[in-house]
């Protein structure tokens, strides 16, 4: 057995995977594309922020011969589909600042690894940019793909050439491995990499910051189920709605939905007030 950092932690995943050569195994097993890179960057962003926010990529490499953007993330995050999907459409508009129409240059692939799994239980999702006939055959117009993994949910239908990726990055959390049970080359450099006794202080104090930060995540999503989600602030949701239904009163809405900004997210509110998103999302940016 092999001890080992888990790749939960931000600092090892980018340790293991900036390396070109398993960054460009990683993403030929998974999405089947040869990259020519000779670097990956970490926290990568944009010299000019898309709109309002200024996203930074975990994983981020350019194939110019190509033409391909990879970025890879790994984070699980309350809003994980959302937030990926808004970087990988920033990574498309950055281009389209230097581009004669409204094509890319670069087709663009986001690869999001769930190292903690989500509420589906899925191995893998997909959104697939390209438009699709009545009949959900592709017209190979658009490239861009993202791909949601969920190491944790490995099973006899995962593509063969994933599964010992995703097996060794679910292996990694309890922090030991079975190295014998690894054949790629690249998969058992990822395992040389993150061995223990190779870590820096730097990345000692790096895991104890993220600790503390997941840490504080989890408190705050305890707080908030016990405040905005358990059954009596679902009755009390429900009472106000129907309050601001009988008073015709559209502040008695808004009032409530402001209340949950920090708690839902913005199609739940909506569910839940009968206001629309664009109102949410008008309410929301109003109150930052």
């Amino acid at each position: 057995m092999q001890a080992v950092a888990s790749l939960r932690y931000g600092v090892i995943f980018k340790k293991a995977f900036s390396q070109p050569d398993v960054f460009t195994a990683f993403v030929k097993d998974i999405l089947d594309i040869d990259l020519i890179i000779d670097r990956v960057e970490t926290e990568k962003s944009f010299p000019s922020p898309v709109g309002n926010v200024n996203n930074h990529f975990d994983l981020f490499a350019e194939d110019k011969v190509n033409r391909i953007i990879v970025d890879i993330q790994h984070r699980r995050y309350a809003d994980h589909y959302h937030r990926f999907l808004h970087y990988h459409c920033a990574a498309l508009l950055e281009q389209a600042v230097s581009a004669k129409d409204y094509r890319p240059a670069l087709a663009v692939y986001t690869i999001v690894v769930l190292t903690s799994g989500d509420k589906y239980g899925r191995d893998m999702s997909m959104i697939d940019f390209d438009p699709k006939d009545r009949h959900g055959q592709g017209l190979g117009e658009i490239p861009h793909k993202i791909v949601y993994l969920c190491p944790k949910y490995l099973n006899d239908e995962t593509p063969e050439a994933w599964r010992e990726w995703l097996f060794a990055i679910n292996d990694s959390l309890d922090e030991e491995v079975d190295e014998t049970h690894y054949h790629k080359a690249c998969v058992r450099k990822i395992l040389t990499t993150i061995q223990k006794n190779t870590l820096t202080p730097e990345d000692h104090a790096r895991m104890k910051d993220e600790y503390s930060e997941e840490e504080l995540r989890r408190e705050e999503w305890e707080k908030a189920e016990k405040v905005g989600i358990s059954k009596g602030m679902e009755i009390g949701i429900e009472m106000g709605v129907e309050k601001g239904k009988l008073e015709g009163k559209l502040e008695g809405k808004l009032e409530i939905a402001h209340n949950l900004l920090d708690i839902l997210d913005d199609a739940t509110i909506a569910q839940r007030t009968g206001l629309t998103v664009v109102e949410i999302a008008q309410l929301r940016q109003e109150s930052t």
